[in-house]
C-alpha cells in the first residue's frame, strides 16, 4: 500500500511557493489516492492537473498500481484545516457544535484553534416588553465542533 506520508511529501513539494494549501489526503486499502487542495480565490483545474502529473512522475505504477484523484475542497463541505477558516473570515458560516446546536453567523476571526462567529439572537431587554435582535459573539474550538462550513445563501 502506498504510504500517506510519501504522497504528502510530494504534494508539499509541489505546493512550495504557491498560494495553494493542502486540505486532505486519503488513501484507501486498494490504493485509491484522493488529494484535496484549496486556495483563497478558488482552485483552477489546470493546477489540479499539474499536481496530478507531478505526483504521477514520482510514483511508479510498476512498483504499485494506484488510482489518483486531485481536486478542490468542495464549497459546501466541512472545513478540515485552519486555513479554510481564515479564508472565510467575514463570510457567513454554519457551525454544528457537539451538543447538536446549529449556529449560522459571520466568521469574525480565527486565533490558533479558536474561532469566533457573530450570530443574531433575540434577547429580552430590561424594561422592554418584547425581545430584540442583538449581535452575539460565539467562540468555538475547531476540534470541538462536529463541523463548520461555508453557508450557501441563494437570496
Amino acid at each position: 500500500m502506498i504510504e500517506r506520508n510519501v504522497v504528502k511529501a510530494f504534494v508539499e513539494e509541489w505546493l512550495q511557493d504557491k498560494e495553494y494549501f493542502l486540505v486532505d489526503i486519503e488513501i484507501s486499502s486498494d490504493n485509491r489516492i484522493v488529494v484535496e487542495i484549496d486556495h483563497a480565490d478558488g482552485v483552477w483545474i489546470e493546477d489540479c492537473a499539474a499536481l496530478s502529473r507531478f505526483i504521477e512522475e514520482h510514483l511508479s505504477r510498476d512498483e504499485e498500481d494506484y488510482e489518483l484523484e486531485v481536486g478542490s475542497a468542495g464549497l459546501g463541505q466541512p472545513f478540515k484545516v485552519a486555513q479554510q477558516y481564515i479564508n472565510f473570515i467575514g463570510k457567513e458560516v454554519e457551525v454544528l457544535d457537539t451538543e447538536g446546536m446549529k449556529y449560522t453567523g459571520i466568521l469574525k476571526h480565527v486565533t490558533g484553534n479558536d474561532f469566533v462567529i457573530t450570530v443574531r439572537e433575540k434577547q429580552k431587554q430590561e424594561g422592554k416588553k418584547r425581545p430584540i435582535w442583538v449581535d452575539v459573539d460565539k467562540t468555538f474550538r475547531m476540534d470541538e465542533v462536529k463541523y463548520t462550513r461555508y453557508s450557501l445563501n441563494f437570496k
